[in-house]
C-alpha cells in the first residue's frame, strides 16, 4: 500500500488520521508484529557477535526506527482514547522515565550500577533520549492484556494494580538477562540472574508501581476497555516483545527468561485475537 492511498482527505481531522492510521497497521500486521521483530532479533544477535559491518552494528536509527514501527499498533490502538488527562499522564510518565533512570545512572538507587554499552541514540543526562519509547509501552502492554485477562476482575483496584505490576517485572525478567547478553547495558559486578543483580527487580518493583498507578489513574478505564474490545491489534507490540526477547534469550541459553516470555505469549493467545493476520499458523477458535 503506497502512503498516498491511506492519506486521509481532511488532513486537520482527527479521526480520519487515526482511521487512516488503523488501517495501515491492519493491512500490515503480520509484518509489523513479526516480520520486524525476527529481523530485529538477527540484526542484534549478529551485531553483538560481530557478524554485521560497524556502519549496521547496533545502528541506533536502525535500533529506533525497528522499535517505532513495533511500537506502532499500541500507539495507533490507545490513540482514539486519549484525551487531555491520559496526554498528561503520558507526559509525567515520560519525565518520570527520564528522572529516574538518571538518578539510576549517577547513583546505583534503585536498579544497582550500571552503565550503556550500545549507543540507543542520542543522550540526555546521561540517558537515552527515546528511553520513553522503551519504557512507557512495557507498561502500557501490561495494562492492556490484564484487562483482556481479568475480565470483570478488573473493576476491582488492588487485583488490577497488582496483576500489571507483576506482569511488568516479568516482562523485565524477559528483558534485562536479554540485554545484558546482546551487551546493551552492564551492571557493576554483574548479577546473580543471568547477569542482572537482584536490586534492579527491586528497583523495577518501584518504577512499575509508580508507572502504573500514573496510567490507572489518568486513562479512563472504560474507554481503554471499549476500545480493546473493538481494536484487534492493540496487543501486537507484546507479540513482538515476546518475539524478540524471547529468541533472543532463546540464543544466549538464557532459558528461564526464555520461558517467562513463552508462558507470557500463552496469556495472548488467550485472548483470542492473533488469528491468520498475525500468527498463521494459529487457528481462531
Amino acid at each position: 500500500m503506497s502512503v498516498a492511498a491511506w492519506l486521509p482527505e481532511d488532513l486537520s481531522d482527527r479521526r480520519s488520521w487515526e482511521a487512516a492510521l488503523e488501517e495501515l497497521i491492519h493491512d500490515n500486521r503480520f509484518t509489523i508484529a513479526v516480520v520486524f521483530p525476527a529481523i530485529g532479533a538477527l540484526s542484534l544477535v549478529a551485531s553483538a557477535e560481530g557478524w554485521l559491518p560497524k556502519p549496521l552494528a547496533f545502528n541506533p536509527l536502525l535500533v529506533l526506527t525497528g522499535v517505532l514501527v513495533m511500537r506502532s499498533p499500541l500507539v495507533v490502538g490507545v490513540l482514539p482514547v486519549v484525551d487531555r488527562r491520559a496526554a498528561l499522564g503520558v507526559a509525567a510518565l515520560a519525565a518520570y522515565s527520564y528522572a529516574i533512570e538518571i538518578v539510576g545512572v549517577t547513583t546505583g538507587w534503585p536498579y544497582g550500577f550500571f552503565e550503556y554499552g550500545v549507543s540507543l541514540g542520542p543522550m540526555l543526562g546521561g540517558v537515552p533520549l527515546a528511553l520513553p519509547v522503551f519504557f512507557l509501552p512495557l507498561v502500557a502492554n501490561a495494562y492492556l492484556l490484564c484487562l483482556l485477562l481479568l475480565g470483570t476482575l478488573a473493576d476491582r483496584a488492588l487485583p488490577r494494580l497488582l496483576s500489571v505490576i507483576a506482569l511488568v517485572l516479568a516482562m523485565d525478567v524477559v528483558l534485562d538477562p536479554g540485554a545484558v547478553a546482546l551487551g546493551f547495558w552492564l551492571y557493576e559486578g554483574g548479577g546473580a540472574f543471568y547477569g542482572v543483580p537482584w536490586s534492579n527487580y527491586a528497583g523495577w518493583m518501584l518504577s512499575a508501581t509508580v508507572a502504573v498507578v500514573v496510567l490507572d489513574a489518568t486513562f479512563d478505564r472504560t474507554a481503554l476497555g471499549a476500545r480493546l474490545e473493538s481494536c484487534e491489534f492493540a496487543l501486537d507490540d507484546m507479540v513482538s516483545f515476546v518475539l524478540l526477547w524471547g529468541g533472543v534469550n532463546a540464543v544466549y541459553g538464557n532459558w528461564l527468561p526464555a520461558v517467562v516470555a513463552a508462558g507470557i505469549g500463552a496469556g495472548l493467545l488467550r485472548t483470542d485475537r492473533f488469528d491468520a493476520p498475525v500468527l498463521p499458523w494459529v487457528s481462531k477458535r
